[in-house]
């Protein structure tokens, strides 16, 4: 049976919005070797803007395939594996005495986010492995694990003196790796069910932070980790929970 000679406009844009994605880790990391530390991180949310995007686009369209899972698997890589580690180490170890320990942790980043993503292709083939349940996600996903690794960036924008601790900066690196490829139950947004009567507050609370986002980025997403990692606990001792009453 022969490939048709023509294919609709509708199946190429998901895989389309991958590669602006890929042009966006791509241009954070020329950002961060010329310098403009913030521009950099600014290309790196806007890759983890259109890695939802994408997946969205697919199904809405209806219009999901292998060769778009690929793709975005091989744009999760590099923007959320690859990219932050560079940003990461030119920004806070590059020609430091630190240097080669910065660099292990930042290998250690993007060999954590390979495995992540090399599971989940698997689970997409395998029923037995699964790295998403009903409500909440198997360990870290990739664009949270970029997120949560670049905290120390966010602080060094913030003027906090983080400097003194490359020892420090480098476990907490390697430890958000870790989170990535652990089973972890962790909360998932486009799990979460709200009751009808909290649906205003839930809408002026997103007005709010997309706000803060704009006016107050670093502080914004600072605090947004800490909420995050403080989650976690509180996801898994309710899994456990579930768990025992089944």
């Amino acid at each position: 049976m022969t490939a048709p000679s023509h294919i609709k406009l509708r199946h190429i844009v998901p895989s389309v919005v991958t590669v602006f994605a890929i042009c966006a880790g791509m241009t954070s990391v020329r950002m961060s070797l010329e310098g403009r530390l913030e521009t950099a991180l600014y290309f790196i949310l806007l890759a983890v803007f259109l890695d939802a995007a994408d997946g969205k686009l697919a199904r809405f369209l209806d219009t999901a395939s292998p060769f778009g899972a690929e793709l975005d698997t091989l744009a999760d890589f590099f923007n959320f594996g690859i990219a932050p580690g560079l940003l990461l180490y030119n920004t806070l170890y590059l020609g430091t005495a630190h240097a080669s320990l910065g660099w292990l942790a930042t290998l250690v980043l993007a060999v954590c986010c390979a495995l992540r993503l090399a599971r989940f292709n698997l689970s997409v083939k395998s029923p037995d492995i699964t790295l998403k349940k009903d409500d909440h996600f198997v360990g870290v996903p990739a664009p949270a694990l970029a997120c949560l690794a670049l905290m120390p960036v966010y602080m060094h924008l913030q003027g906090w003196q983080t400097t003194d601790l490359p020892v420090l900066r480098a476990f907490y690196i390697i430890g958000i790796g870790m989170l990535a490829v652990s089973t972890i139950p962790t909360i998932s947004i486009k799990h979460a069910k709200i009751r009808r009567a909290h649906l205003p507050f839930v809408i002026v609370a997103a007005v709010v932070l997309v706000v803060c986002l704009m006016v107050y980025p670093w502080p914004t997403l600072i605090v947004g980790n800490f909420l995050y990692l403080l989650s976690m606990p509180f996801s898994y001792f309710s899994h456990q929970k579930r768990i025992k009453a089944l």
